[in-house]
């Protein structure tokens, strides 16, 4: 096992890495796990789903031996890095306090306080174990306070697995339809089509298509990425926040951001404060406790009783589990004043720009797009994408072999696009991976 530090190794000297192991292990575990694996999305990697033995910083280090630079980030919650000692002594302690009280305790609260302060819309939340969970929750929210059950959705933004969200998050060019009024298109085999009959689909950034239909006057809620992040790092165009904010506004519809990305990386109150677009509602995850299965919903106070005094139900065994919240309390604490994101946004732009150049070197067409904290690179495009439509342009299996050919040179890349960087990401580890991203381009041209 190799434990030099980053950007000190001789790239000439180095193998390309094995992961023989990894496939022993998966093939192994198939025979218990459908696939070797407990998620869909770690199906389908280039040369295999990885087996991790544990992690530092930046870096995994997997069953055969290979030191992996870290771009997945765990999908994207390590924004502390893996395995941060302030985290490991937080949990420590609450582990000899106990696990599950089936009440409350004080980390609770103290959680909630701290995510009030920072968070622009959080006049109360509610904590759940997942970010689908949050947003059935915001979506239960939404049509208690309106009486209404029509929800805008939009093209490519993904809102959780299940079967009343995942509805047009990978359409195709045979099967989007019409781009004003998109098909609705199921995510899964097995989905109860009746689930997403209240659910219409939209294209992103298009701001006249909202204002027409909430016009009607029947819609409960929009929900929507602020910053599309899941399917690629795409901004809101000049204006469209606030313009959906005030069309929801103007005809009585609950605005919800799904945050579970964006929330406490883009900046510490989130794409709204970034932004400066307040929703009713909004969702997190992931950075919230940097690796542990906290999510929250989070808004106006008089859209959050409903869960006490209007009927709403909200419910899990696991919500706001002690150990969990004793790691989002360090977490917040850490985030809250910003200075932990600020500094991730230099070495993030220093990426952005080398992947760009060295694409560019290599004659190969592609986009980087997003911010510094959570960025795509779209493969294919000449012009940064404004919607879903614009992304199905993108050559993604060219993009997933520069991915294979990264992974071999021990920098592992989400094959989707995105890129997560972290607070333990130094400029070794920037310089080592540009120096990677040079040799796979050229691999790829």
């Amino acid at each position: 096992m190799n434990d030099t530090p980053a950007g000190r190794i001789n790239r000439e000297q180095q193998p390309l890495a094995s992961f023989d192991e990894s496939k022993r292990c998966i093939a192994s575990a198939s025979r218990f796990l459908p696939g070797g694996v407990s998620s869909n999305f770690r199906l389908g990697m280039i040369p295999t789903p990885l087996v991790i033995e544990r992690a530092d910083g930046p870096f995994l280090f997997d069953v055969d031996g290979n030191r992996l630079i870290d771009y997945y980030l765990g999908m994207g919650p390590m924004i502390l890095g893996h395995n941060p000692e302030p985290i490991r002594r937080a949990v420590i302690t609450q582990l000899e306090r106990g696990l599950l009280y089936g009440a409350q305790s004080r980390l609770e609260a103290q959680v909630a306080e701290l995510f009030h302060t920072i968070v622009p819309c959080a006049e109360k939340l509610r904590f759940t174990s997942s970010g689908s969970e949050a947003v059935q929750a915001a979506l239960r929210l939404a049509r208690a306070e309106t009486g209404r059950n029509a929800v805008i959705k939009f093209e490519g933004h993904y809102h959780g697995w299940f079967d009343n969200v995942l509805v047009s998050v990978q359409a195709t060019p045979d099967n989007a339809g019409d781009p004003v009024r998109p098909n609705r298109n199921p995510g899964s085999a097995g989905q109860d089509a009746t689930a997403w009959g209240n659910v219409e689909v939209l294209g992103w950034n298009d701001l006249a298509a909202v204002e027409a239909r909430l016009a009607v006057g029947d819609v409960a809620a929009v929900i929507m990425e602020p910053m599309m992040c899941n399917a690629g790092g795409i901004l809101p165009g000049d204006g469209y926040l606030q313009g959906v904010r005030e069309a929801c506004t103007r005809n009585g519809t609950v605005l919800i951001f799904d945050e579970v990305v964006t929330g406490f990386r883009v900046a510490a109150g989130g794409a709204q404060q970034l932004f400066g677009v307040t929703p009713d509602i909004a969702t997190f995850g992931k950075c919230l406790a940097n690796g542990f299965p906290v999510a929250a919903v989070a808004g106006r106070a008089d859209l959050l009783d409903r869960f006490v005094s209007g009927g709403a139900v909200h419910g899990g065994t696991y919500n706001a589990q002690p150990v969990s919240m004793a790691a989002a309390l360090v977490t917040l604490q850490t985030l809250c004043d910003g200075r932990v994101i600020d500094a991730i946004a230099p070495l993030g732009r220093r990426l952005m720009t080398g992947i760009a150049s060295h694409l560019t070197d290599a004659g190969i067409p592609a986009v980087v797009s997003g911010l510094p904290q959570i960025f795509n690179v779209s493969f294919g495009l000449t012009q940064p994408a404004r919607n879903y439509r614009d992304l199905m342009q993108v050559d993604r299996l060219r993009y997933v072999r520069f991915c294979g050919e990264m992974l071999k040179r021990r920098v592992r890349a989400l094959e989707r696009g995105a890129w997560f960087l972290s607070a333990t990401h130094d400029e070794a580890a920037i310089h080592e991976t540009l120096a990677v991203i040079a040799e796979a381009a050229q691999e790829v041209k």
